[in-house]
């Protein structure tokens, strides 16, 4: 990997300027959640949908990580606990196939046997631990300010084999959640950086390139799929190895 510049006591010169800290946010961002997500729901729904083509699969997958975020939206708002936002997407995911998630025992038994199942196949992106070998060579602290719960958040690190995140925000730990600045200013202030100097390095343009960018800390958009945003102006890279080149 090659560094623009050099880095010693905690200062990394890097393509979009010189950063004493990094945050980043989790989801899609250093945990492969979408994998996690697809291949957990095919093992739990594979039962109900014995017939389902290949392509089916892909759709069904894209309804519940994809088309059907506004219940998570809901949950970050407080109407939704956390497992019925999950069985409403489910639910939204298997109907579009026919299939009716009946209400008592069958649901709860979807929901916990999907949780199980997503949390055994959790794991890192290649890209990750070369990326924080190099920070922690370089002396850059760096976290994790995410839009969920510390706990459960701290738990798919963990599995994850991300322990080395010591720094972790949640939407508990200042009671907002991403676009609202104060999530990133916390994290920068447990980094002890200043938020101009802080890169945060995210998959959603909107809640982590923009939100970030907006509270006053360099915002990047982690692309990995190359997708077209015409009307984005601002720092983007399709791999976190990209950071430092």
């Amino acid at each position: 990997m090659s560094m623009t510049g050099t880095a010693a006591e905690g200062v990394l010169a890097t393509r979009f300027g010189t950063i004493r800290g990094v945050l980043f946010d989790i989801d899609d961002t250093l945990v492969d959640l979408e994998f996690a997500m697809t291949t957990a729901l095919r093992d739990v729904s594979q039962h109900l949908l014995p017939n389902l083509a290949e392509d089916d699969w892909e759709k069904f997958g894209r309804i519940f990580t994809r088309e059907t975020t506004h219940y998570y939206d809901r949950y970050l708002a407080g109407e939704l606990s956390f497992n019925e936002q999950r069985l409403l997407r489910g639910r939204a995911a298997l109907g579009h196939f026919g299939v009716e998630l009946d209400d008592g025992d069958a649901a709860h038994h979807w929901v916990s046997s999907y949780a199980s199942l997503q949390h055994s196949y959790i794991r890192a992106f290649d890209d990750v631990v070369p990326l924080l070998d190099a920070l922690d060579a370089a002396g850059v602290p760096y976290g994790a300010v995410s839009n969920n719960v510390h706990d459960y958040q701290r738990v798919k690190l963990d599995a994850a084999g991300l322990e080395r995140i010591g720094i972790l925000v949640g939407t508990d730990t200042v009671g907002v959640p991403k676009p609202d600045p104060a999530i990133y200013l916390e994290g920068v202030r447990r980094l002890g950086t200043g938020a101009g100097e802080t890169l945060y390095v995210g998959d959603n343009r909107l809640l982590d390139a923009e939100g970030s960018t907006a509270a006053g800390l360099q915002g990047v958009w982690l692309n990995r799929g190359g997708e077209h945003a015409p009307g984005f102006a601002g720092n983007e890279v399709t791999s976190l190895l990209a950071l430092l080149a």
